[in-house]
């Protein structure tokens, strides 16, 4: 075949430019007069929307050599960042949000780089990113999976990306709700006073304020201590309403579980105390973990401590922080050397001619002693759970009993004002150099009127002797005893779990909460387990003196 002649001669063309090379739409675009037009950039050289909220987008500046285009070589280059969504495609991407699986109770780390520090949530798988620029996690994620909606866990701003700009309707408010619930005044005083009823997502009915709470792996003994502290109005109202962005992690962590607890707008009907739980560790350099059970009553003290100097609170200076001023009470304490007498009949009878050293101190829970339990069984060879009363253990602070105390007699007595909150101790436990032992008697009580005038020294000045001093229960966190065939074939010990038992006072019903189940309980059946620790709220004006508002 004859080889085809060029239509025109090379030599005729020789001063003709080349065609140019093709380049992706990066930071320049065609105008349609044929001229360049320069794309608005930042002051950090990128082509992006204002990011005044972010410190990691700065890594996609423009070096001036990555826009060098060559035959050979085509470098990859960021799409356009955009300020706004184009004209008529404001709710793109919103449809691929799925609600269901959204869970903002972990703590706040990327998945990828474990960093805390500019951490975006995806809101199409629920996955944790740190920040949105090119070279950001979330950025990568959005273009491998497909994912474009993400919302900012400290700011809650939600954006699209790649392209990066801000989602500006409300379409996504109950999102931005659920991830940090923040409440008006009047929201909180009705907390007790109305009935509110709410669904999940699922169409699940849940009461605010008592939901179940997530059992990590042996976290229980926290969440019976949380869900307790929860219900006490004036520590609530005020993590609840107050702004701790200036206070401490620990502060700022439990203030967001209390939020999340109280949610009338939550998508499921449980919490996880995990990101608390996590600064709890950190805290506490393990001493309190989500994989190794706790005591309730060590946790607590620990807890109500730190929270104490975590809201400012005075280590010196009484009722320097709400903790204190709602749980903190004074006692008087009066101890007198044991000697060693023949004629003692009695070694913890006070001795009038002996010196008495009289100490005030201050406490923030109670210590009840159980008398001992019966070594035997009884006539009819079965076995029977002792029962004591509540105000029989309570005698301890009436100042006349005394008790032996590494070799001195100790006799305490409560002292005016009282605490508007009591919490009560019931010590269950006992460690000797072989063996943990448990006091299984029951305290019977009654969950009202509770009389604590017969433990406080008169005052006339703050309190007429006369009046009765009347206590009501709140929460009442209950010990159980497991033993399962692994347990006894690899220790032969128990395995101890916890519940609470909470009151709604806006209905008068009380709940018991244990993890993740939630049930009603009848008043009358609250002291037949082994109850370890309660919350008594008093009444805020004697009887007789005005309406009784408990």
């Amino acid at each position: 075949m004859a080889k085809r002649q060029a239509s025109e001669a090379l030599d005729e063309l020789a001063g003709v430019a080349s065609p140019a090379s093709k380049k992706s739409r990066t930071g320049e675009l065609e105008s349609p007069l044929g001229q360049q037009q320069q794309q608005p950039k930042s002051q950090n050289g990128r082509i992006d929307g204002d990011d005044d909220d972010d410190n990691d987008d700065s890594n996609d500046d423009d070096d001036g050599s990555a826009g060098q285009v060559n035959d050979t070589e085509h470098p990859l280059r960021a799409p356009i960042r955009q300020d706004a969504p184009t004209e008529g495609y404001d709710d793109l991407y919103l449809d691929t949000i799925d609600r269901n699986v959204l869970d903002f109770d972990f703590e706040k780390l990327c998945s990828v780089s474990l960093s805390n520090i500019n951490v975006y949530a995806c809101l199409v798988c629920g996955k944790y990113f740190q920040g949105r620029g090119p070279k950001s996690h979330a950025y990568f994620h959005a273009l491998d999976e497909d994912h474009h909606v993400y919302i900012n866990l400290e700011t809650q701003r939600v954006y699209v990306l790649p392209e990066g700009y801000e989602v500006k309707g409300k379409a996504l408010d109950d999102i931005k709700y659920v991830s940090d619930p923040r409440y008006t005044r009047r929201e909180v005083m009705d907390l007790d006073r109305v009935d509110r009823k709410s669904w999940t997502l699922a169409g699940k009915q849940y009461t605010p304020g008592f939901v179940g709470m997530n059992n990590i792996k042996d976290n229980d003994y926290l969440n019976v201590v949380v869900q307790a502290l929860a219900h006490v109005a004036p520590l609530r109202n005020y993590l609840l309403l107050e702004d701790f962005s200036s206070k401490t992690e620990l502060v700022r962590r439990c203030s967001i579980l209390f939020r999340k607890i109280w949610n009338p707008r939550a998508f499921k009907a449980h919490v996880s105390p995990h990101e608390l739980l996590q600064e709890i560790s950190l805290r506490s350099n393990k001493r309190f973990t989500l994989t190794a059970q706790s005591d309730p009553v060590d946790f607590l003290s620990w807890f109500l401590n730190n929270l104490h100097l975590g809201l400012g609170g005075s280590k010196t200076k009484p009722g320097s922080s709400m903790v204190q001023r709602t749980f903190q009470g004074k006692m008087k304490v009066e101890s007198q050397a044991i000697t060693a007498r023949a004629d003692a009949g009695d070694k913890l009878r006070f001795e009038e001619a002996a010196d008495v050293k009289v100490d005030v101190v201050r406490f923030l829970l109670l210590t009840l002693d159980l008398p001992s339990a019966p070594l035997f069984q009884d006539e009819l060879e079965k076995n029977i759970i002792p029962q004591v009363p509540l105000t029989t253990v309570l005698a301890k602070y009436d100042g006349q009993r005394a008790q032996e105390h590494h070799a001195q007699r100790k006799r305490y007595r409560l002292l005016h004002p009282l605490p508007p909150y009591l919490m009560l101790h019931v010590k269950r436990f006992s460690q000797n150099k072989f063996v943990s032992e448990r006091n299984p008697t029951i305290v019977t009580f009654d969950a009202r009127n509770l009389d604590m005038s017969p433990y406080v020294e008169p005052n006339p000045a703050e309190w007429p002797p006369s009046e009765p001093i009347w206590y009501d229960l709140v929460a009442n966190v209950v010990h159980e005893a497991v033993r399962s065939k692994e347990d006894v074939a690899d220790t032969g010990e128990e395995r101890k779990t916890w519940k609470v038992q909470v009151k709604d006072k806006a209905t008068g019903q009380w709940v018991v909460c244990q993890d993740l189940y939630v049930d009603k309980v009848q008043s009358e059946l609250l002291y037949l387990g082994e109850t370890y620790l309660q919350i008594w709220e008093r009444r805020r004006e004697p009887k007789g003196k005005g309406k009784d508002r408990s």
